[in-house]
């Protein structure tokens, strides 16, 4: 097939990038965030560092085209989601174990990053074997919830961090958004059927809550029968990551070689790298001169280190006023977990 050329945008609208007016919108809203008390500045004497980072801040802003009042809005909405299913104490305490096995359903991070930083992801459809769909089916619906959550806070709490710490072309705007490769190589439309609910749940949340994570989707391997996938699929997404879609077809290497390099692509789809869907992060070299090996279960990277996320003590997340502080069901977390 002709080569074509995936170039995206990753800096307009990102920090250090932000026009007169972007700016003035982003100020605006860390003042409008601040007051309704669901965000602590830095200079606050209570906090030696602010409650959100402003990457965090401004991917709800860009996903609401920079207009303050509708990013408050879901912004509120998302903290109070936090609040509901106590996600800082349910990343921080969630079992080793039980984490790694979870990545085996969801995108995983190849360990790599594109020509401009962004961590390379794949998903790997066609592992989702009837075994591990059974396994996963077994396992309460609440909790594959909040294995959805924790791994987006790796997503957004480790992986994005530790790239923005590595060299990269757009330097210094940090990285808050990946590369995605879906492979429907061998898929049936029987698992897709399958599997809908659940990939629909996982996309759903993710646009409530971690907007503005995902830059290029490249679907790869796709069968005859997409056409009929993509009319399921595409009302989970908003216009904007729609546009970030394409689809290569059985040939992918040429297209995807423009936007990541053989050394960092997968054999599998074109590249050099080799490594599946079922490996391991294999870590570039800039990574693990950073930070040595991958780490295991949940972690932040923060000031320069990997380091265990600490359970935080009530007074330590201020909620807003229209989050109850009790009666919601959240999961009950013992302090010998931090």
């Amino acid at each position: 097939m002709a080569r074509r050329v995936i170039n995206p945008d990753v800096t307009t609208g990102h920090l250090h990038n932000l026009t007169p007016d972007q700016d003035a919108a982003f100020n605006t809203f860390k003042d409008i965030v601040a007051k309704a008390r669901l965000y602590t500045p830095a200079a606050d004497p209570d906090r030696p560092r602010p409650s959100h980072d402003e990457v965090t801040l401004l991917r709800f802003l860009r996903a609401r085209r920079f207009d303050p009042k509708k990013a408050m809005k879901q912004f509120a909405d998302s903290e109070a989601w936090r609040a509901k299913h106590n996600v800082e104490a349910l990343y921080a305490s969630f079992p080793v174990d039980e984490f790694e096995r979870a990545r085996r359903f969801y995108p995983r991070w190849t360990g790599r990053r594109d020509k401009n930083g962004l961590p390379v992801y794949v998903y790997r459809l066609a592992s989702l074997t009837s075994p591990v769909q059974k396994e996963l089916a077994a396992v309460p619906a609440e909790r594959r919830y909040q294995r959805i959550v924790a791994l987006y806070e790796t997503l957004t709490r480790f992986v994005f961090r530790l790239c923005s710490a590595l060299p990269r072309p757009i330097a210094p705007t940090p990285i808050s958004s990946c590369t995605t490769i879906i492979d429907f190589d061998a898929v049936s439309l029987n698992l897709l059927w399958s599997l809908r609910s659940h990939l629909q749940e996982a996309s759903t949340l993710a646009t409530a809550n971690y907007p503005e994570t995902l830059s290029t989707i490249a679907v790869v391997n796709s069968p005859s029968f997409f056409p009929t996938v993509w009319g399921w699929i595409k009302g989970w997404f908003d216009e904007g990551t729609r546009r970030k879609i394409y689809i290569l077809g059985k040939d992918p290497g040429p297209t995807l070689r423009t936007l990541v390099d053989s050394k960092d692509l997968p054999k599998a789809y074109g590249g050099e790298l080799d490594w599946t869907f079922e490996d391991e992060p294999s870590l570039d070299d800039a990574a693990r001169e950073l930070i040595g090996e991958m780490p295991k279960g949940p972690v932040v990277f923060e000031d320069g280190k990997v380091v265990r996320p600490a359970v935080p003590s009530p007074s330590d997340v201020p909620l807003p006023a229209s989050v109850p502080t009790s009666g919601t069901t959240t999961p009950q977390v013992s302090s010998d977990h931090s």
